[in-house]
């Protein structure tokens, strides 16, 4: 019997070795999507029982293309997350938004070209249209700005989140029209891990921290793996400390628009749900057999 938690987080292996998180254990979930990143590390973090999935794996060995996102949200689906708190090292593709910063984006543009392991929850035999106009949970961005705040960060909040395939970095090209299409950050694993939060009916918002300006900016040195890693460093206290905020102030009874999604979304009714298709996304599609 898998212990039910209500918030997640994703991000890197930093976030569940904080030492403010206390009675830890590691449970294995499978998934129909194969193994989730790594084992999840359950334990209890300014009150609550947080659920640590750490999204490259243990010792970064996961690319952003080959991240097994499906299986990392469904594992968190099972376990009863409700909330999702993921951290992400990203690029500033504005003067303003500098190294150090945390932004809190309030829109994705997917440039990624990979399956990455999976789109959608949804595909043969049931059919969703998930609105993702606003793809992540303004309520959660908006206490991730606050806690940033109160963590002694230097926080923006909003922008757009351009996702690239990656593994490697942009060339100069790239990176100018990036920011002639509007982008404010730019980064490698939001997508698809914010549509199939959507999917799974999961509040989700991101800490986005900035560790250069990418490859655009004339009077800095092009990104380099050092440089992420080195500011990585220095961001870390302040993510840690937001997310212990985050978590200790969030009300989990609360219900926000994307927790019922799929009420507009699903495109057949309950009943008409093959019997393999409620088994599979049982954990997904729980609350539509409870009430039909």
């Amino acid at each position: 019997m898998l212990e039910k938690v209500e918030v997640g987080v994703i991000g890197g292996s930093g976030l569940y070795n904080m030492p403010e998180i206390t009675d830890k254990t590691t449970v294995k979930v499978e998934t129909p999507y194969g193994p989730p990143s790594s084992d999840i590390v359950i334990g209890t973090l300014s009150g609550k029982r947080v659920a640590f999935v750490p999204r490259h794996g243990p010792g970064h060995i996961y690319s952003p293309s080959v991240v097994p996102y499906r299986a990392n949200i469904y594992a968190l689906k099972k376990l009863g997350v409700k909330f999702i708190i993921a951290a992400n090292a990203c690029g500033s593709l504005r003067e303003d938004y500098a190294p150090g910063h945390i932004v809190i984006p309030d829109q994705i543009f997917d440039n990624t070209k990979s399956e990455r392991g999976g789109r959608t929850f949804f595909e043969q035999d049931l059919v969703a249209h998930v609105s993702v106009a606003d793809p992540f949970t303004p309520e959660l961005c908006d206490l991730l700005a606050e806690a940033v705040a109160e963590s002694g960060g230097t926080v923006h909040q909003g922008g757009t989140f351009i996702i690239i395939e990656g593994p490697r970095f942009s060339t100069r090209g790239e990176s100018h029209i990036f920011r002639q299409w509007g982008c404010s950050l730019i980064g490698m694993t939001t997508a698809p891990e914010a549509f199939l939060a959507r999917e799974a009916e999961i509040a989700y918002a991101t800490l986005a921290h900035i560790t250069d300006y990418d490859v655009w900016h004339t009077s800095e040195e092009p990104v380099t793996a050092e440089i992420v890693i080195a500011t990585m460093q220095h961001n870390l206290k302040i993510v840690q400390k937001a997310i212990a905020y985050a978590v200790g102030k969030l009300d989990t009874s609360q219900r926000y628009s994307c927790h019922t999604v799929l009420d507009e979304a699903i495109m057949v009714p309950s009943q008409q749900i093959p019997a393999s298709i409620q088994e599979k996304l049982q954990p997904i599609l729980e609350r539509f057999s409870t009430s039909s």
